[in-house]
């Protein structure tokens, strides 16, 4: 099997990383315009880079692409590869550019396309989402996700990469990193009421601190803050009722669940073994992304639709985001 990674950056190095660590009979090629990135890799991980694509594509005719770029390309570079007749592995979108005709592309040519979603490969979201859904009662919840925006990638300036654009802003992106497990834990969503503000002195022309209740069709209720400006990295879930009441920080071994009987917390066990790249946050681990890879491979080896979220999933996603940010 061979795949091409599009894109070079933080992302592009770490898919490959994962790929060229967990998997020998997997050949891998990177692309990109820059020839810093493509020098780093090639040094790094002993790979053959490309600054063409379509030059890429003809001289190493892969099975799949990884779309790592900057979210406002990916649409473009999907169907580009879709057009050369790749399975698609792509981050996060962001935007919803011609999702329709990403769809009609790769049923009507049998491709697939896989849509990262990571945290929906969390083991602590798995148990959460278990346990909600075997109480049967309603739940409430209060979540706040915030970092300083600055600090998301230390090594550059946050104008120099997608956060920095109002199309694919910091909030942006975290709401499009949270609501997919959210929705697919506490249900669809029937009302919102959203406060938004900016409150830093970053230089941006978009709102930095988003309040949103959500009401759930399932009758769940919950609190969801987000912001760029949280000068401590934080993620902080809390979810109780009447017979439940959950704590998680966000790593995976600080997830807890308080015993009725004792009066006290008991540490939840999800992982016998983490993996992680210093360079990032505490909360983020790799196992959630080598999870995404697996089942992205083997559905092209397969042929089984084992994803956690789709497209259409997505489009559901992004068109909440779109109300949340007064998006017309």
């Amino acid at each position: 099997m061979k795949l091409v990674v599009i894109g070079l950056g933080s992302m592009g190095k770490r898919r490959i990383r994962l790929l060229k660590n967990n998997y020998d009979y997997i050949e891998i090629i990177g692309v990109d315009t820059k020839d810093d990135r493509r020098e780093e890799v090639e040094g790094l991980y002993k790979i053959t880079t490309y600054s063409d694509l379509d030059v890429a594509i003809d001289m190493e005719k892969p099975c799949g692409a990884l779309i790592c770029t900057s979210p406002i390309y990916h649409s473009k570079l999907i169907l580009k590869c879709l057009d050369d007749g790749l399975h698609i592995f792509t981050e996060i979108n962001l935007l919803k550019d011609d999702y329709d005709k990403i769809l009609t592309k790769a049923n009507s040519e049998d491709l697939k396309l896989f849509l990262s979603s990571t945290f929906l490969y969390r083991k602590e979201v798995q148990y959460i989402q278990k346990q909600i859904e075997e109480i049967r009662e309603n739940v409430h919840y209060r979540y706040h996700v915030g970092q300083y925006l600055p600090d998301w990638h230390p090594w550059e300036s946050y104008k120099d990469f997608f956060v920095g654009d109002k199309r694919t802003n910091g909030c942006r992106e975290i709401f499009a990193i949270e609501l997919p497990w959210i929705i697919k834990t506490f249900g669809k969503i029937k009302n919102l009421q959203i406060l938004k503000d900016k409150i830093s002195s970053l230089d941006l022309d978009y709102k930095d601190s988003y309040i949103v209740l959500l009401e759930h069709e399932t009758g769940h209720k919950g609190v969801l803050n987000v912001d760029i400006v949280s000068r401590k990295a934080i993620r902080s879930f809390e979810a109780y009722s009447e017979s439940l009441h959950l704590f998680w920080k966000g790593t995976p071994n600080s997830l807890e669940k308080y015993d009725f009987d004792r009066k006290d917390l008991t540490k939840i066990t999800t992982y016998e073994n983490i993996e992680k790249d210093n360079r990032y946050a505490e909360n983020i681990i790799e196992n959630a992304y080598l999870e995404e890879l697996e089942t992205f491979i083997k559905k092209i080896k397969e042929n089984k639709d084992l994803d956690r979220y789709t497209f259409e999933d997505d489009l559901y996603t992004l068109e909440l985001i779109d109300k949340i940010e007064g998006v017309e």
